[in-house]
């Protein structure tokens, strides 16, 4: 009997950028981390490129790549943020592919997915086609080869899916074992009821469309899917295997698949160190040789379909009612109020459509004039949006439009184009997966209507806002303060709304606090500075300023005059205009400048507000991620004086406290306060120097320890974390820098007093390579009695022993 064993893993987050900015904002929740993409990627993806193998003493024995020993999906909009925001991680996906070819006869662990995850039974034709489509050139962009599988967005699944994965040669699918309806063994007449989950998962299906064209599916394991999911499998790599094993017929001599199917993020995000569990499964089965580990298309290739399967169409994995729950009521939720309904889903469901229909009509009619074929425009702008450099839009252009395009109109194509992009993100399904329509991800998926709204307007004049709003009223939110799907658009979604002018806003203010270059790339935006002059009178601040601000995405572009006045602390009166001609800003430039210099506050205010009156800003508008610098540059004048107070409060009275301290009486609530600061900010102070001072550090954790005090526990150990990781990158290229590897040895020795959850993951992968570079030469050159390398070997056991690795000699 020929036994198989392949672990599936989904990794997936929704888009989270702002729309106009393309990039990620800040998000509270996700706190220590920026946003939730980088807090799921030091939890998940980061730890399944280098996952730890333990020996019996809990040591690090190996480090591994998950990625090359499993089949697996990444969300195409996840690897595009990837690529932009953790490239060592992106890269080792990359070569995990790579290796996993080596590994599993020419076939690769990735396959593609579906573009940015929507629910495709939903989807109207064109949208279905264009999501295949992009989803696998982005593969074959990212992976250079073609894809063999693809995963359907929350194995939603209907026949015109299949139909079109199968005609643009996608071998096979996966799905849930209560998505099977029928089967029947190839070349028989008689069907065999398969519903209800009863299809064996341990055999590969044929699915026959009435094109003519077939694809294979292999249903994963549905049991012991969920246990990796919500139960405990992932706390004990043996009984994971064990219960793997356990899946296999003793009765069946043919060959034998056990899969499992879950969400990418249960190996590490929602199970601490699952990633470490399955990093000892596979090598545990493998070196026990009690199963092949393999993936779907090595497996087809050696095992040919044997039944024909039918499935249940317009279900999925995640809704016992089929994909009600990206459309109705239908009672799945995720459990935050059991008081709670989610009709709200049924308006945004039809929000979204009446959206969709609508810029449908205004693109054909607005492309056709300079495209040749709309749809075939649509398909192919991935490559675009892969490669936006001025090249390739060129050549983008040339295969299809009509004739030599003016600046105007490829403007315009383009900004229809991007409407068209915007208006499938906004169906990126966790919008409606969760319990109530105030949530991010309802929040976010309105910022692309939001911006598909604005794009139409721009293109065609037609105001689509009002009818849109009307629509969402009716979705009425759990949270009676939140009131409906259209008071949040209009206050959570309609002020992230920008053009051009805010980008030069943001440039103008910006500058008050760093410095500027001539050409500036603020996001997805570029600023080219043509005049840009600072006067100070005091501690107020006039800058005024002209620049050329131009959209990286669209190539719109607009000459703008700005201006700011600070008055030294966070209030602005701030204007940007349209600039008209030279001579006039001219005269506005002196106006404004001479009134300033002459002291004349009042005169300039009123200058501003007469000449820049309909475009009036203020430091909130700044873009969000920029914010918190700018509330740091003005209050770091402020910051010093009082941790300057604090530190003679602290000086004055330390004897007194010590003699609470040694009469068990606590402290006042003042001081206490008073020495949490102080300690939090000396050793917040010690991690920003390159190397740590030893005594110090010491010091502190003592006086730390003494009072226990650690106030901000979390931030510490982030701060933490990353010094030691950047330590061990200076040390791995550093030849032998043997008081750099003592340092850090010492430094995570007085650490362990405190405690923390040091994240030592880079570090130890770090280590791993250093050893593999110079443990051998330095075990040379000891044994030939060099001092250097036997203090070198010393201290490099010694941090081995604090990260809990054993290097083999």
């Amino acid at each position: 009997m020929n036994r198989n064993i392949c672990i599936h893993g989904h990794f997936y987050q929704p888009p989270r950028e702002n729309p106009w900015l393309e990039e990620i904002e800040i998000q509270d929740s996700a706190h220590p981390y920026q946003n939730w993409n980088e807090r799921i990627a030091a939890e998940c993806y980061f730890p399944n490129t280098s996952s730890r193998i333990l020996d019996s003493h809990g040591r690090i024995a190996a480090i591994v790549n998950n990625y090359s020993k499993m089949s697996f999906n990444f969300g195409a909009t996840l690897l595009s943020w990837m690529e932009k925001n953790e490239e060592e991680v992106y890269r080792s996906i990359l070569a995990a592919d790579k290796t996993s070819q080596e590994n599993f006869s020419g076939h690769g662990s990735a396959i593609a997915q579906a573009y940015n995850h929507m629910i495709m039974p939903l989807a109207n034709s064109k949208d279905k086609r264009t999501q295949i489509l992009w989803g696998i050139k982005d593969f074959e962009y990212r992976f250079k080869r073609k894809p063999e599988g693809m995963w359907l967005s929350e194995t939603a699944v209907d026949i015109e899916s299949l139909e079109l994965l199968a005609e643009y040669g996608i071998k096979f699918t996966i799905l849930s074992p209560y998505q099977a309806h029928r089967v029947r063994k190839i070349g028989k007449d008689i069907w065999q009821d398969a519903s209800a989950g009863k299809v064996d998962p341990t055999n590969v299906y044929l699915c026959n469309l009435s094109s003519g064209k077939s694809i294979a599916i292999f249903f994963y394991d549905g049991p012991v899917s969920q246990e990796v999911a919500f139960g405990d499998l992932l706390k004990d790599g043996a009984n994971f295997a064990q219960r793997l094993m356990g899946k296999f017929s003793s009765y069946d001599s043919e060959s034998q698949l056990v899969n499992i199917a879950n969400d990418g993020e249960s190996f590490g995000h929602h199970h601490k160190f699952g990633n470490m569990a399955l990093s000892f499964l596979i090598d545990h089965i493998e070196k026990n040789k009690m199963a092949d580990i393999t993936i779907y298309g090595e497996y087809l290739e050696k095992n040919s379909p044997e039944y024909e399967v039918e499935i249940i169409e317009n279900t999925s994995w995640s809704c016992s009612h089929g994909v009600e729950r990206w459309r109705a009521d239908c009672g799945c939720n995720v459990g935050t109020n059991a008081k709670w309904n989610q009709k709200w889903r049924v308006y945004l469901r039809q929000a979204m459509d009446w959206l969709r229909d609508e810029i449908k009509q205004i693109y054909v009619k607005e492309s056709i004039e300079c495209v040749k074929d709309p749809w075939d425009a649509r398909d192919d702008y991935i490559s675009v949006i892969l490669d936006r450099n001025n090249e390739n839009v060129e050549q983008f252009f040339e295969r299809h439009s009509k004739c030599k395009l003016t600046e105007e109109q490829q403007i315009k194509s383009l900004k229809l184009l991007e409407m068209q992009r915007n208006a499938m993100l906004m169906y990126t399904s966790c919008g409606w997966f969760f319990d109530d329509i105030s949530g991010i991800e309802p929040v976010q998926i309105m910022q692309y209507a939001a911006r598909t709204i604005q794009l139409a307007k721009e293109v065609s004049g037609i105001d689509l806002e009002d009818k849109y709003i009307s629509i969402l009223d009716k979705a009425k939110s759990n949270i009676p303060k939140k009131k409906n799907g259209g008071k949040i658009y209009n206050v959570f979604v309609k002020p992230s709304v920008i053009d051009l002018l805010n980008v030069g806003a943001h440039y103008a203010i910006s500058s008050l606090f760093q410095e500027h270059s001539r050409r500036e790339r603020i996001y997805s935006y570029t600023i080219d500075s043509e005049i840009y002059e600072k006067y100070g009178v005091g501690k107020q601040k006039l800058i005024i300023g002209k620049a050329l601000v131009v959209s990286e995405i669209t190539f719109e572009k607009e000459s703008i005059n700005f201006v700011v006045l600070s008055f030294g602390d966070y209030n602005l009166s701030v204007g940007v205009r349209k600039h008209t001609e030279d001579h006039y800003f001219s005269i506005i430039h002196e106006e404004i400048k001479n009134s300033f210099m002459h002291n004349n506050v009042p005169e300039v205010i009123n200058l501003i507000n007469r000449y820049f009156a309909e475009n009036s800003y203020s430091l909130w508008d700044l873009f969000k991620n920029e914010q918190g610098k700018a509330m740091t540059h003005i209050f770091e004048g402020t910051l010093n004086y009082i941790e300057l107070n604090f530190r003679q409060i602290y000086d004055q009275y330390y004897p007194l406290m010590q003699i609470r301290k040694r009469t068990k009486m606590p402290l006042p609530k003042a001081l206490a306060m008073t020495v949490e600061f102080i300690l939090n900010r000396d050793i917040l102070e010690i991690f920003e120097e390159e190397m740590i001072n030893i005594e110090k550090l010491e010091m502190l954790v003592k006086e730390i320890n003494r009072w226990n005090f650690m106030r901000d526990r979390e931030n510490l150990e982030l701060v933490t974390s990353k010094k030691i990781s950047d330590m061990m990158d200076k040390l791995i290229n550093s030849f032998g820098d043997v008081v750099l590897l003592e340092n850090i040895e010492m430094t995570l020795g007085i650490l362990s007093k405190l405690f923390l959850e040091i994240d030592l993951w880079k570090a130890q992968d770090l280590y791993f390579k250093l050893g593999k570079k110079l443990f051998a030469v330095m075990a040379t050159k000891a044994k030939e009695k060099d001092k250097t390398a036997i203090r070198w070997l010393d201290a490099f056991n010694k941090l081995g022993e604090r990260l809990e690795i054993k290097i083999c000699t």
